[in-house]
């Protein structure tokens, strides 16, 4: 029994390894692919620009802190290891020299210590205030996706309010068309909101151990044998605490959720498509309308400048007939 469980646990590690080997490969390609195109346009594209200086500026304090950090946390520890390694196969040729030797090699790590402590003190400090900036971001970013979903059906058409229309009892109608559209998406829209605010309720991990589900989860690709039974034994070796139980209920209502997720994204891009045709349709009509209206002013024009003409026409009829009578009395009277 025993050995089998220890046989089934190798053959996880080992398949554990095989994707994180994979996924560490990949990530360290698109690292390097990242950094060559970073650098390409900071070297070619960009010389002079502001902005890129002083990114340039950041990269460089950057490596300088690096190695800083390196210099007084991991050298002295590798020293040390190796100090300790040549200390313990010196005591094991020469067992009388153990005693001043323990204390210097005391002495050693003692210092050791105190200088990370102090570093280690340092970089709690520096992550606490990273984390009050990026909690701080948060909020904005919260702020501002709220707002946006709270404006993302609420754009006025101004293509179609700006346009010049001689039927305002067809503008208003087609525009009172476009709202009862939107009104439909909306409600739709705030039902799927509703409804991922409610599962989102029912998560069993907090927002930092969600943020861990979600990474060990992307490590493993869809079309691996085996995915789930892999990423519920990773999660179960990363939440030790919590039961698999609890894992599964999670993972149930994470599926619910970004399929939900998935209905909402879909539901805005018909919106958007929606909105789309129906502008341009509307456009189309109230075009069709202006060139229609034009037309009929253009016959209403020509319609009363025969009208007058006919009328000019007319008046001259019997001027004309009067003239020729005369002329004729004329002729006689002469003859």
């Amino acid at each position: 029994m025993e050995t089998s469980k220890a046989a089934k646990e190798q053959m996880l590690v080992k398949q554990h390894k095989q994707v994180w080997w994979q996924e560490l490969e990949r990530l360290q390609g698109t690292r390097c692919k990242l950094e060559s195109e970073i650098k390409s346009c900071l070297n070619e594209d960009s010389l002079g620009n502001e902005c890129f200086c002083e990114l340039m500026n950041f990269e460089k304090e950057l490596a300088e802190q690096w190695c800083t950090y390196l210099k007084a946390v991991i050298h002295p520890i590798h020293q040390l290891i190796t100090h300790l390694k040549r200390q313990r196969q010196t005591s094991q040729h020469a067992p009388c020299h153990t005693g001043s030797n323990s204390a210097m090699v005391l002495e050693e790590v003692d210092f050791v210590r105190k200088q990370s402590k102090a570093v280690f003190e340092n970089l709690n400090q520096e992550q606490q205030e990273l984390e009050k900036d990026l909690s701080a971001w948060s909020v904005k970013l919260l702020d501002y996706s709220s707002e946006e979903k709270a404006n993302l059906l609420s754009e006025h058409p101004t293509e179609l309010e700006t346009l010049e229309c001689p039927y305002p009892d067809l503008k208003s109608s087609v525009l009172n068309e476009f709202w009862n559209l939107t009104e439909k998406y909306q409600k739709k829209l705030e039902d799927f909101d509703l409804q991922l605010e409610d599962i989102r309720r029912n998560f069993q991990l907090s927002e930092e151990e969600q943020w861990i589900y979600q990474a060990v989860l992307d490590q493993y690709p869809g079309n691996l044998l085996g995915r789930r039974t892999l990423y519920l034994d990773m999660l179960q070796r990363y939440f030790p605490h919590k039961s698999r139980h609890l894992l599964v209920e999670h993972e149930k209502y994470c599926d619910q959720y970004h399929f939900a997720g998935e209905q909402r994204r879909i539901l805005v891009d018909n919106w958007t498509k929606s909105r789309k045709d129906f502008i341009q349709k509307a456009l189309l009509t109230l075009l069709e309308a202006c060139a229609a209206h034009e037309m009929e002013s253009t016959l209403a024009k020509d319609r009363k400048r025969q009208q007058e003409l006919c009328a000019d026409l007319k008046a001259k009829v019997p001027l004309s007939s009067r003239v020729s009578t005369f002329v004729m009395a004329v002729t006689l009277f002469i003859v």
